[in-house]
């Protein structure tokens, strides 16, 4: 079978795409980019916090967004959760060491964002404007 030129650049995408939903660096940097993500890890750089703790540090976080994004976490190894059996039952976390290791990239996207957002403020404002304008 023959196939035109425009079909194999098809062929070729379709495989490369495929080949990236199976990438684990891909994957793991889709985890590690949620912007709960990186509110939960700032806020426990300095220790360890109990999840109402963590609630009441990050408006906007939902019981179920946050318990969600805990478990990610501990799941790939970056935070520990801690169990104290008492009544009722108190649940800490804390980073491992390996969740301490990403928090210099944590802070260096902050870092960066809080340097350049009035630049890219400015390339919004633009942007919305030309656009307004063409429609």
């Amino acid at each position: 079978m023959t196939f035109t030129a425009h079909q194999k650049r098809q062929a070729a995408q379709a495989q490369y795409a495929d080949g990236l939903e199976l990438c684990p660096a891909r994957q793991l940097l889709e985890a590690i980019s949620s912007k709960w993500v990186t509110l939960v890890m700032l806020e426990l750089a300095d220790g360890e916090l109990r999840h109402s703790e963590l609630r009441r540090r990050i408006p906007g976080a939902s019981q179920k967004m946050l318990t969600s994004t805990l478990r990610s976490l501990e799941r790939d190894g970056l935070v520990t959760r801690l169990l104290t059996l008492s009544v009722p039952v108190r649940t800490d976390y804390e980073l491992t060491p390996l969740g301490h290791s990403l928090l210099g990239v944590i802070h260096g996207l902050k870092e960066w964002a809080d340097e350049n957002m009035g630049q890219v403020e400015e390339a919004r404002g633009g942007y919305d404007r030309a656009r307004e304008s063409a429609g």
